[in-house]
């Protein structure tokens, strides 16, 4: 009895301390960088969104385009490690594209006030979609959600809330909660769940599923559900695990291509 009640209180015990320690796993949160590397750029905008402006985002302009021709954008959501500092420079192929590209951070996040969480990030993603409906230089038709691990989530909460066009997730999962059973945390113990799955579910959109064969930390298995799921579905393995992945920016065009949100390279090439 005595051995079964240590057992219990031991339990709750783990399960207490997970609950409270679980935003700290899942939003590790970066240090602050000293210096932000979009200061002085023109071709970036800094953005904050919110009604209390509270959260940063950057509106990487395209190459090519202008408010007489309204652009197709990217809305890019990173990694729980990472910040929208990492990436500006990462974007610049897509940019020769002719898409705009919009980086998203998270609350609390680098520069940006308040705490992360489902609820939280939902809505910072609201406003960001917002934002760009709002810009003349933008085409509201041609939004695309693309979300990286836990930036699926984010993704995932955009379009549950938002018309776009097409989605993209890279090395990302079904759900946190789903994720949170390898560590025995279960069901109401899972404070942000972000079901990616059942959004993708309801999404009638086209889905495109990137993921790494030898992903460690988001098995395969992940990904491959995603695409099963989504009505307009397909996925492209990669020779890689979770954060060794090359850019797969052949893969993404290809497939915007085919959604016909992006000119076809040789169309685009022959136009004067």
């Amino acid at each position: 009895m005595k051995i079964a009640l240590f057992g219990l209180l031991a339990l709750l015990g783990y399960l207490g301390l997970a609950y409270a320690l679980q935003r700290s796993v899942l939003f590790p949160r970066p240090p602050r960088p000293q210096v932000s590397p979009a200061d002085g750029r023109p071709d970036v905008d800094v953005v904050w969104l919110g009604p209390d402006r509270a959260v940063e985002a950057w509106y990487l302009t395209p190459l090519g385009a202008g408010d007489d021709r309204p652009a197709p954008v990217v809305v890019f959501t990173h990694g729980n490690g990472e910040l929208i500092d990492y990436w500006l420079d990462e974007f610049a192929v897509v940019r020769g594209w002719g898409l705009g590209v919009l980086l998203v951070e998270y609350p609390g996040y680098g520069r940006s006030r308040g705490d992360p969480s489902e609820e939280s990030i939902a809505q910072t993603m609201a406003a960001a979609y917002d934002y760009l409906a709002s810009r003349p230089d933008v085409d509201p038709g041609r939004i695309v959600a693309y979300g990286r691990s836990v930036g699926g989530g984010a993704a995932g909460a955009l379009i549950r809330q938002r018309s776009v066009a097409a989605l993209v997730l890279e090395s990302s999962f079904t759900s946190v909660r789903r994720m949170a059973r390898r560590h025995l945390l279960f069901g109401p113990f899972v404070r942000d769940p972000f079901d990616t799955l059942g959004a993708v579910g309801d999404f009638d959109g086209p889905v495109l599923v990137i993921h790494g064969r030898e992903d460690r930390m988001i098995p395969p298995a992940h990904g491959k559900e995603l695409a099963a799921r989504a009505p307009r579905g397909e996925i492209v393995w990669l020779d890689c695990g979770h954060n060794d992945c090359p850019r797969p920016w052949k893969e993404v065009r290809g497939f915007l291509e085919r959604q016909g949100i992006l000119e076809a390279e040789s169309a685009s090439a022959a136009t004067p």
